[in-house]
């Protein structure tokens, strides 16, 4: 439907960072553009320059239903919703929706690793990326994170490979899945957007829903969402785990990494050796490998980048260490589940940042963590009454080592509270739980403001 492109009548929207990319790919392909979004030509100054030099025409300041007059198919960026009015009555009309996932897999012209889940597949991503150019090949890395690879395309040669990351956005509205496909897991994240967690696994389903028999689907064994989808693919598939020695893929056995893709199994390294904090990261460690085993990429270079791969920035990321205390920005955890696992990084006491604004997930399995691992719990943000109540329940039911709950209005006020109540040997983790959108225009802004108001710490407190 959208292979030949000259002369068709494409809707693009939403011009962030996705829609740019598929204006500019839609009107070099000779496609009639136009881009729609519900800020003003004011509000999108930056991305309507940056298509200037292009014959691409702009309805601003909302989505009017004449968009859909003669209009061949409609592109939509990740972040705006299918159930929208002018997205409801284009599927009544029959008009088909595409996303840049779509586009970009139709056409990729290399070997493609596509990877996606609920938590870990921007590390897992950057670390395949990084295993495929330490074995020397030619690699893109891109899709949600960093930039998005329909700008890359005319560059992208047979013999490279592709790391790409996708979202459920993204995902919802593909029909052709990755020759290699991930998925880490599946658990509660984005209910908000989905509604329900049947349409949000369901997203996840597409990236191997429309495998071939040759291509390679690479499945967490230790989330069952993710396990089951063994048998839904007609992919090979490829289990990776963290307590189990699967029959085929990577694994951890007796303190050390491993991959069996053969008969032989081979050793990545100790998990000693591994600089990432947290059994979540080694499980990234052992999904990258699987991946970049199947495309042929040697033990070696895996074992190299395991053993030296700092992490990704707002991701458990070390700030600074101030006054005896260390502090680390998560930012990109913006779903319990995912502070869950930061708080089991750590062995410290932990001054725990949480708040944003929640996605409608549950906060139970949070609270009760907290209460044990956290000394001291300081809660910002539209959702931060919330957490607190939460909190404070499960304190009332079960006995911890959590001290007090705080409760302030901003991030600032947040970092200033932590820097008066933390102790030498603490850690203090803004890990929020949350999405930044009551304050921030997203995670990376977030952890960005987090980072300058610590760095900052040694003038404002001397």
């Amino acid at each position: 439907m959208t292979r030949d492109l000259s002369g068709k009548r494409a809707v693009v929207l939403g011009l962030a960072r996705q829609g740019v990319a598929m204006a500019r790919f839609l009107a070099h392909a000779g496609a009639q553009v136009t881009v729609s979004d519900l800020k003003t030509k004011a509000e999108l100054a930056d991305a309507v320059a940056a298509l200037a030099d292009l014959p691409i025409r702009f309805a601003l300041g909302g989505h009017p239903m004449s968009l859909l007059r003669g209009t061949d198919f409609i592109c939509v960026s990740g972040g705006v919703p299918l159930d929208i009015p002018l997205l409801v009555e284009a599927q009544k009309k029959g008009i088909p929706l595409v996303s840049d996932a779509q586009l970009f897999l139709e056409r990729c012209p290399a070997t493609l690793i596509g990877i996606t889940g609920s938590a870990g597949k921007t590390t897992t991503t950057a670390l395949v990326g990084e295993m495929c150019r330490a074995a020397g090949r030619r690699t893109w890395v891109g899709g949600n994170i960093g930039n998005p690879l329909l700008d890359d395309l005319e560059d992208i040669a047979p013999g490279d490979l592709v790391v790409m990351e996708l979202s459920s956005f993204q995902l919802e509205l593909v029909t052709v899945s990755p020759p290699v496909a991930a998925v880490l897991n599946i658990t509660p994240n984005h209910l908000d957007r989905h509604k329900t967690m049947e349409a949000y696994i369901a997203a996840k389903r597409r990236i191997v829903a429309f495998q071939k028999p040759e291509d390679w689907a690479i499945l967490g064994f230790d989330d069952a969402h993710a396990r089951t989808l063994a048998l839904e693919t007609p992919a090979q598939v490829v289990f990776f785990s963290g307590g189990t020695q699967v029959d085929r893929g990577a694994y951890k056995t007796n303190g050390q990494l491993a991959l069996r893709l053969g008969e032989r199994e081979e050793v990545i390294c100790h998990r000693e050796e591994v600089r990432l904090r947290g059994a979540h990261n080694l499980l990234n460690i052992l999904a990258a490998c699987a991946l970049a085993g199947v495309v042929g990429v040697p033990v070696e270079a895996m074992r190299q980048v395991a053993r030296t791969f700092p992490g990704v920035e707002h991701r458990l990321e070390f700030v600074r260490e101030w006054r005896g205390v260390q502090w680390y920005d998560d930012s990109i955890a913006t779903a319990p589940e995912r502070v869950v696992a930061a708080l089991r990084s750590f062995t410290e006491p932990i001054v725990l940042l949480a708040g944003g604004r929640d996605k409608k997930l549950p906060w139970e399995e949070f609270a009760r963590e907290a209460v044990q691992r956290v000394r001291y719990l300081i809660t910002f943000g539209e959702a931060g009454e919330m957490i607190a109540g939460k909190v404070e329940e499960t304190m009332r039911a079960t006995l911890g080592q959590l001290e007090s709950i705080q409760r302030v209005r901003t991030l600032e006020e947040a970092v200033e509270a932590a820097a008066r109540v933390a102790r030498p040997g603490d850690v203090v983790l803004l890990s929020p739980g949350g999405t930044s959108f009551d304050a921030f225009r997203d995670f990376a802004e977030r952890g960005d403001r987090f980072k300058e108001l610590v760095r900052s710490l040694a003038t404002s407190h001397e």
